[in-house]
């Protein structure tokens, strides 16, 4: 099953004394309604809406007091209003201004009711008429299915196990690795990897990958407040999956000839909607990490599968390449990121990355994650032991002497100095090992 993680979430969330009404938050078609309908079941009833769907959505605007809209809700699907574990869910909820308003008055009014949210962050963020109650609803965020979820959909039971180990057992690396770039090739969107475990033929998922991008698109055509918006984030749709962790400039972004503060509105809404992020760098080594906004950003998508497929990136994985040496690393950094963004479905968690960008003095490291309010530098690398220049530029500037390499390779930990002497621990984490690198930085310590 995937949304393992979500659904222990939403658990978590209905057991809370304190419980607000939860919106899901997430990119069209990452599962939200999906996961939902899988945690329904530990309801004695549910009310489910479509407010896409013309009947809902008269219902929701006919009744705009909160004190008529609850009564109607229960009489439209025929089910009593009593002391029985009833939740509310409301899909699409962005149709309807009156009924994200009607949020707060859930939370205040009828909290013995469970009331979920979901619906497209493009649709909301582009109608400025709609703002959800701030204090009254809980955010959570549902992203793409993570390789160790992937693991647990295909009843992978060996390979679950030795990822439960620590330190993880060199003997499953080989098998570990060849997991990984099946994942790596389909990505972790749903429907994608429904598919591909009724069939196992990854050649015949194009059609899906297809139907996922026509709907960004068409959401984009539906929506957008102008034919010439319309025009660039389409066109910032399909050109930003080559650009895939890269670093961009949105001047003249994909050689077209929109200025920057077009693409630059047009980035920010679909970095909203969800659909990708643009990661600012930092040039602290210490807590806190502050993104710079002057600086270039770099691109990550919302899912692997999707930049390979766009890409035309699937058929090198065929094949016997390091994954740290196709697309000239970008693809192991994005896989990296995307494994970084799966930890928590919290809404705060970004990425991070650092730079120093002094003449003669250039160095970036890939990522930078906060732990025990420290800033750990992360590299991601090829299977070779060496190339290490801006890690070292890193170490030398922090406070700290703990670094980490993501790459080919198996689990290891060693000692290593800057050229200027100072010693650090490297802790190297095979790609599958990602979504355990605090786990593995406890270990370390």
């Amino acid at each position: 099953m995937f949304w393992r993680k979500i659904l222990d979430n939403l658990e978590e969330w209905a057991n809370s004394v304190q419980r607000k009404p939860l919106v899901l938050r997430g990119a069209r078609q990452v599962g939200k309604t999906t996961a939902v309908d899988l945690f329904s079941a530990k309801f004695d009833y549910i009310l489910k809406f479509n407010l896409e769907r013309k009947a809902d959505l008269k219902l929701f605007q006919d009744h705009a007091d909160i004190d008529s809209l609850v009564p109607a809700l229960f009489f439209n699907r025929g089910i009593p209003m009593g002391q029985a574990r009833t939740l509310i869910f409301i899909d699409e909820i962005h149709n309807s201004p009156s009924a994200v308003a009607n949020l707060r008055y859930f939370y205040e009014e009828y909290p013995q009711y469970y009331v979920i949210a979901a619906g497209s962050l493009l649709d909301t963020l582009i109608d400025k008429k709609i703002h959800f109650p701030v204090g009254r609803v809980d955010f959570r965020v549902i992203r793409p299915v993570s390789f160790n979820e992937f693991l647990h959909a295909s009843h992978e039971e060996q390979a679950l196990e030795a990822l439960a180990t620590i330190p993880f057992p060199a003997y499953a690396h080989d098998p570990l690795m060849k997991m990984l770039r099946t994942y790596t090739f389909i990505g972790g969107m749903p429907a994608v990897m429904v598919k591909y475990m009724e069939i196992n033929d990854m050649v015949k998922l194009r059609p899906i990958y297809d139907s996922l991008l026509a709907s960004y698109l068409d959401d984009v055509e539906k929506y957008a407040p102008s034919d010439r918006f319309v025009q660039i984030l389409r066109f910032i749709i399909k050109q930003s999956f080559y650009f895939a962790s890269f670093r961009i400039t949105f001047q003249g972004f994909g050689k077209s000839t929109y200025n920057s503060r077009d693409v630059g509105n047009a980035f920010r809404l679909l970095e909203k909607a969800m659909l990708l992020s643009l990661v600012y760098p930092s040039v602290e080594t210490s807590q806190p990490l502050i993104p710079d906004i002057r600086k270039s950003p770099r691109l990550q998508m919302v899912d692997t599968g999707l930049v390979n497929f766009m890409a035309g990136l699937q058929e090198n994985l065929f094949g016997n390449q390091l994954l740290s040496d196709i697309y000239g690393g970008r693809m192991a950094e994005h896989l990296t990121g995307q494994e970084l963004l799966s930890l928590t479905t919290g809404t705060l968690n970004r990425l991070d990355f650092w730079v120093r960008e002094k003449r003669q003095s250039q160095a970036e490291v890939d990522f930078v994650v906060a732990y025990k309010g420290l800033a750990i530098p992360v590299e991601v690398k090829s299977n070779k032991a060496g190339q290490l220049r801006s890690l070292h530029q890193y170490m030398e500037a922090a406070p700290h002497a703990i670094a980490v390499r993501v790459y080919s390779g198996q689990l290891s930990l060693e000692d290593h100095h800057t050229p200027g002497g100072k010693r650090y621990r490297l802790l190297s984490l095979p790609f599958y090992l990602v979504h355990r690198i605090y786990d593995y930085l406890d270990w370390m310590m």
